[in-house]
């Protein structure tokens, strides 16, 4: 199996920057697309940001501009740069993966545990 670990969230100021970090571990095969998802309180689970192998990238609205995703294939590694940080950002960051563990099994989604950034003076 895949196990995704993230680090670097914590509390900044509002117009300040965090940078967020995932590495992937275990058995790892290939990894496709990467990515980040956050969930604040009372509401559901959106993506931030995504990845592909390839390096192409997604960005939902609220972060185009202000936040950078970049990734590491040789580390299985995916980074979240961001900048401009609001007090909307606050939430639950989730890193996510699809891989696959060996040349037979099938592509599966990934998640890690979260890191809770907070946006507040």
């Amino acid at each position: 199996q895949v196990q995704l670990v993230e680090s670097g969230g914590g509390l900044v100021q509002p117009g300040g920057s965090l940078s967020l970090t995932c590495a992937a571990s275990g058995r790892i095969f290939s990894i496709y697309a990467m990515g980040w998802y956050r969930q604040a309180p009372g509401k559901e689970r959106e993506l931030v940001a995504v990845i592909s192998g390839d390096s192409v990238t997604n960005y939902a609205d609220s972060a185009k501009g202000r936040f950078t995703i970049s990734r590491d294939n040789a580390k299985n590694t995916v980074h979240l740069q961001m900048n401009s940080l609001k007090s909307e950002d606050t939430a639950v960051y989730y890193c996510n993966t699809i891989a696959t563990s060996t040349s037979r099994t099938s592509r599966k989604s990934y998640w890690g545990q979260g890191t809770q950034v907070t946006v507040s003076s």
